[in-house]
């Protein structure tokens, strides 16, 4: 076997006893001190490992040759007690382990979004995680072989890196799904947006996809506003458009998190002052607009959640539009839809003191809210939307993507 060290492994759990049983390697159970466990949960194991068997595609009748790669685990009790059953086998020295759930590997689980994923994926009850040791995940054949052998590939990574790692999977024709969190696939041809409620068939579009861009979370929160509009013919695609953002400084990521917990910092920063950012390219393509907008983003000194705004003028909407057909149109696109949430129109209800629209509020959801207020006496307007910049805006988005491709419960693993 390769792995040495820190690897992560199955424990099945007695139902009588509540207690974590050893697990099998090389058909044999290892000793060790009864566990107490509230629930399934991955268990890492320490020191040399041999032959061990990792959970088969659906049909396989091989282990695994993955011997690096280690399984983290989580799910309902039923799951563990019942349905991974462990076969030993003598003749072939390994344990082979009945696979109830689908594999996945995130490709750069150690920054901002692959932790957040990772956690969700840890809770979900049909889901398994492969995950390298520390000392290989830089490692390419490590990260080819963990690419190739996982159901689905969760890309946390730089753009240039996540064009790589998928690369390594056109050249091996293995059948992986991809979930690319980066920018870089955000509006390729061949690839499929990850907004499943951007438009009627855009689940299904997602479902039947290998190739799968998670949305930016600023784009979240302003095509969610626009495109149904668009949709409806209520806004022409040839508006011009102005969107402001501000979102907590999680969503610069490690270092800006670290200037703003550890040190001097400014209390509210705007950005973006080259009026280039990466943004825009999919914001305009995913509503249907013919041109960007002008993008206005600013980080406030909060760790997460996010306020995106989109001002109009009446006069730029088709003549005759009423704010109550705006907030209308919204609320019959996202009819149904478990994630988003549509106010009335003018809901002050909704406002922090009867005045402010927090961005936190959402946190750790994968919720999306959408606010249409509108002073008539002057024709103006003011859409609004509220996500978790790390929720609706990155990794909730990642593991309701993953659920459609699974065919599972939309809303498995998320809050």
């Amino acid at each position: 076997s390769r792995v040495q060290g820190r690897t992560l492994g199955w424990f099945r759990q007695d139902p009588a006893s509540d207690m974590a049983m050893s697990p099998s390697i090389a058909g044999t159970a290892l000793p060790m001190a009864p566990v107490p466990v509230s629930a399934p949960t991955a268990i890492e194991v320490l020191g040399s490992v041999g032959a061990w068997g990792q959970p088969l595609k659906s049909g396989h009748s091989r282990p695994s040759s993955l011997g690096h790669l280690g399984i983290a685990a989580a799910g309902a009790s039923a799951c563990a007690a019942g349905r991974l059953a462990a076969r030993k086998s003598r003749r072939r020295g390994r344990a082979a382990v009945a696979r109830c759930a689908h594999t996945v590997f995130i490709d750069g689980e150690a920054g901002t979004t692959g932790l957040q994923v990772k956690d969700r994926l840890a809770k979900h009850p049909n889901i398994e995680i492969l995950s390298l040791p520390e000392n290989l995940r830089k490692d390419e054949k490590a990260r080819r072989e963990a690419l190739c052998e996982a159901d689905a590939v969760v890309l946390c990574l730089p753009d240039d890196a996540a064009k790589a790692a998928v690369a390594m999977l056109d050249e091996s024709g293995a059948k992986t799904v991809v979930v690319d969190a980066s920018t870089a696939h955000r509006v390729s041809e061949g690839w499929t947006y990850g907004f499943p409620e951007m438009s009627q068939d855009q689940a299904a579009a997602i479902a039947a996809s290998k190739r799968i861009a998670n949305p930016g979370c600023y784009p979240t929160g302003f095509i969610g506003l626009v495109r149904p509009l668009v949709d409806a013919g209520l806004l022409p695609g040839s508006t011009q458009a102005v969107v402001h953002a501000v979102s907590g400084y999680s969503g610069g990521g490690k270092a800006l998190i670290e200037l703003y917990e550890g040190g001097d910092h400014e209390p509210w920063g705007a950005y973006g002052f080259a009026l280039a950012h990466k943004h825009l390219a999919e914001m305009a393509k995913w509503t249907g607009l013919a041109e960007e907008p002008i993008f206005c983003p600013a980080v406030g000194d909060f760790r997460q959640g996010m306020v995106v705004s989109v001002p109009l003028r009446l006069s730029q909407l088709a003549p005759g539009t009423t704010p109550a057909q705006v907030q209308e149109a919204l609320a019959k696109h996202y009819e149904g839809k478990r994630f988003v949430k549509v106010a009335p129109l003018n809901d002050m209800e909704s406002l922090e003191r009867g005045a402010f629209l927090r961005p936190d509020t959402l946190n750790d959801t994968n919720n999306l809210e959408l606010f249409s207020f509108a002073n008539e006496s002057k024709g103006t307007m003011w859409l609004a939307a509220r996500l978790d910049n790390l929720g609706k805006g990155a990794s909730g988005a990642c593991v309701q993507n993953l659920n459609l491709v699974f065919g599972l419960d939309e809303a498995a693993g998320l809050a």
